[in-house]
């Protein structure tokens, strides 16, 4: 028996809002870096929040696998010896 599937557009609904502060952050980091400096003043600490988020996102998506793998799960009726 296959495990159920989430449905990937439930699954960017789930996480729109975290998605949308994580592109925010991203254009602070660029948008604080000194004129002329864009990339130099704001690479690092744009590669850090998007590693950062890249585990969130992929921790997440195991994560709704499981619960909908537990979700559709019926146990057997209890032995009773």
């Amino acid at each position: 028996m296959d495990a159920p599937k989430v449905d990937p557009k439930q699954f960017v609904e789930s996480f729109r809002v975290e998605m949308e502060a994580h592109l925010q952050a991203v254009m602070q980091a660029v948008n604080e870096a000194p004129d002329g400096e864009w990339i130099a003043g704001s690479e690092e600490q744009v590669r850090d929040l998007s590693a950062e988020f890249r585990k969130r996102v992929f921790e997440q998506a195991v994560q709704q696998r499981i619960d909908a793998a537990e979700a559709a799960f019926s146990p057997s009726a209890s032995n009773q010896d």
